[in-house]
């Protein structure tokens, strides 16, 4: 298996009308926001609906090791990682499937692991959700996504709600937005050429927002971000070069 930086790029967001889904910068962001472990071989799986280890039935191309099976039973699929990640004190990972990348009949499952302590290695877990539907993963599809996070501030954090209107400057601000968002899809209902030709709103794509006419200044994200830019994995040192005894690697994500 492969470690590459996550894609922007969902074919179901391609095929969507003129591409609009494209137009989603948030989505696109959660998209790049990790590395992808890359599946080495086309394989099938199927559940029967069992809650026992042969509930899943798995066929896989090529020769052992395979490293899609069935561990837990319960109709869950598992893969076997060969890769035991490392991280800075303080910073753990989460393993989850691909962003916004939904496949037919089975749900990616996630765990949050203390990578910078545990020696274990981990698995990444996908739940059939409908029984008796061959579910394919193809050679190179991404079969989980890294995403390296802390856990501190997680606990660290108070929350709590107000009002909107409690703090002015928000208030106003969201409700110019408001505002020109209604008055924007009023104009597309009544094909506005103008705004049919402008097609959509491009505010928080750009890093601006609209604001109240009488504000002092407009609108602009102090820093703002319309792609990610992900390293690739580097081999740093023999260990890393020939692997462990048992043939595992070791990934650090410094």
């Amino acid at each position: 298996m492969k470690l590459a930086p996550a894609s922007a790029k969902r074919d179901w967001i391609e095929q969507t009308d003129k591409r609009f889904a494209n137009r989603c910068l948030p989505m696109l962001i959660a998209n790049q926001a990790g590395w992808v472990i890359l599946n080495d071989r086309p394989l099938r799986a199927m559940w029967r609906g069992t809650m026992g280890l042969d509930g899943v039935i798995v066929e896989t191309e090529g020769d052992p090791p395979f490293a899609a099976l069935s561990h837990f039973g319960h109709g869950i699929l598992t893969f076997t990682l060969p890769f035991l990640f490392r991280t800075q004190p303080g910073w753990a990972c989460l393993f989850r499937g691909p962003a916004n990348n939904p496949k037919d009949a089975i749900a990616a499952l996630e765990g949050i692991v203390e990578t910078d302590w545990s020696v274990a290695t981990s698995t990444m877990n996908w739940k059939f959700t409908r029984r008796d539907n061959w579910v394919h993963f193809a050679a190179g599809e991404p079969i989980c996504m890294i995403v390296p996070q802390q856990l501190d501030p997680f606990e660290a954090v108070s929350p709590a709600i107000f009002d909107i209107r409690s703090d002015h400057e928000t208030y106003t601000a969201y409700k110019a937005w408001k505002d020109s968002r209604r008055a924007f899809i009023e104009n597309l209902r009544r094909f506005d050429p103008q705004t049919v030709e402008q097609e959509w709103q491009r505010h928080y794509y750009k890093g601006t927002a609209p604001c109240d006419p009488n504000a002092a200044h407009p609108i602009k994200a102090p820093r703002h971000r319309s792609r990610l830019s992900l390293a690739e994995f580097s081999e740093r040192d023999e260990v890393a070069e020939k692997g462990t005894e048992d043939g595992r690697s070791k990934s650090r994500l410094a």
